[in-house]
């Protein structure tokens, strides 16, 4: 399960004021007779239950909506970059890093993360605070927990909002977030903050919401206890030498960089790689035919907070064009293939039985998918061109 779920605010502005709700007594029965026992059995008192609840009579059909449409993971990685990685966003960035640098270099000593990679996912989350979310975290979850497929989810974030509206850090009325509860400047969900909140500036609260300084160090740890590591980035682009076996592509194959250097990998902006022991795997997230990258445990700690390759690259792209980097070097390839809707995802499915793992069947082609289409023109004889089509919807047919 994604230990981080939530989606870009910039995607929610039109949605973020709360509508004056309707009664829906199957909803609110549903809360009274199926959440209340469970919180109950977590320790949750009456007092602060009816609390958290009051006034939520209704689902919020916003939360509905956006669920199973987060941009992530249902658009091509070179479309979602476009819409993440901005100029103004780059440029705020840049404005943030020189203004708190002395915070960023306190979080950076402390912790040992890249301020840059920290910022990366502050303007990704909430546009450098802008967008911090106004819906109400628990109407997020008892939608959640009342109608769709992340009803385990919700049990277990609503958990945790009881400890944090315990707490006291927050009350009910300003208790807010987004469609999926994630909350505050780098939107953490409840389980998150219980785990990974700190208290920066050392004023006794954990306030993610109004304090950036709470909110930019807790991300910091948070990527700390993921694996980061400060003596290597979370990759590079790279270029592949004539004949690269394509076979090699894909996280079933870690090599120190310095292998991978000694097959003639380099990196596309022509600079040195430095980290020659950090191990690292070759990633293609629009196809072979696109940009590639190098990428190292790193880009994992970013995934650990968003279970997205698009988003990880997005957010350590953002991150280093805030540093002062270029853009990417290569051109994004178009993925207009020959494949219906439901020939993409019978594609999928037959991969996964055959023990391919695509990340997904959803019809929408990333990282993984490559990967899995690669691997099996490798164990078939084929040649290894890593593009879906018919011609290979139909060998994956023949041999499911």
């Amino acid at each position: 399960m994604d230990r981080r779920i939530f989606i870009s605010l910039l995607v929610l502005a039109p949605f973020l004021a709360r509508p004056a709700l309707a009664d829906d007594p199957k909803f609110v029965a549903f809360i009274q007779n199926t959440i209340w026992p469970r919180m109950k059995s977590a320790g949750v008192s009456r007092k602060l239950f009816d609390a958290a609840f009051a006034g939520i009579t209704e689902p919020d059909p916003v939360v509905l909506k956006l669920a199973d449409n987060q941009p992530e993971f249902n658009s091509t990685t070179s479309a979602y970059l476009e819409k993440a990685v901005t100029p103004i966003r780059i440029e705020t960035g840049k404005t943030k890093a020189q203004d708190d640098a002395k915070l960023l270099d306190a979080i950076e000593a402390k912790y040992g993360v890249d301020r840059y990679v920290v910022l990366g996912i502050w303007g990704m989350e909430s546009n450098f605070g802008k967008l911090k979310g106004s819906m109400s975290v628990m109407r997020s979850l008892a939608t959640l927990a009342y109608s769709g497929s992340r009803k385990k989810y919700a049990y277990e974030q609503m958990v945790s909002a009881f400890k944090i509206l315990k707490s006291g850090i927050v009350t009910p009325d300003n208790f807010d977030g987004s469609w999926a509860a994630a909350m505050g400047h780098t939107q953490f969900i409840p389980s998150s903050y219980v785990s990974y909140a700190v208290d920066w500036n050392a004023d006794g609260k954990k306030d993610i919401w109004n304090n950036y300084q709470d909110a930019l160090a807790s991300t910091a740890n948070y990527l700390a206890k993921a694996g980061w590591k400060m003596d290597r980035p979370w990759g590079w682009e790279v270029t592949l030498p004539k004949g690269f076996n394509m076979a090699l592509v894909g996280r079933s194959h870690w090599k120190t960089v310095a292998e991978w250097e000694k097959l003639g990998l380099k990196r596309a902006d022509g600079a040195k790689f430095g980290s020659p022991g950090a191990d690292a795997f070759v990633m293609v997230p629009q196809g072979v035919s696109g940009p590639r990258f190098l990428v190292t445990r790193n880009f994992l700690a970013i995934m650990d907070y968003n279970l997205s390759h698009s988003y990880a690259l997005a957010v350590g792209h953002l991150g280093d064009r805030i540093r002062g980097k270029g853009e990417f070097v290569a051109s994004w390839p178009d993925v207009n293939y020959d494949l219906t809707y439901k020939q993409r995802v019978e594609l999928q499915n037959r991969l996964n039985a055959l023990g391919f793992e695509t990340g997904g069947r959803d019809g929408r082609f990333g990282a993984r998918t490559y990967e899995a289409i690669l691997a099996y023109q490798k164990k078939n004889g084929l040649p290894l061109d890593g593009v879906p089509s018919v011609k290979l919807l139909q060998s994956i047919q023949k041999n499911s």
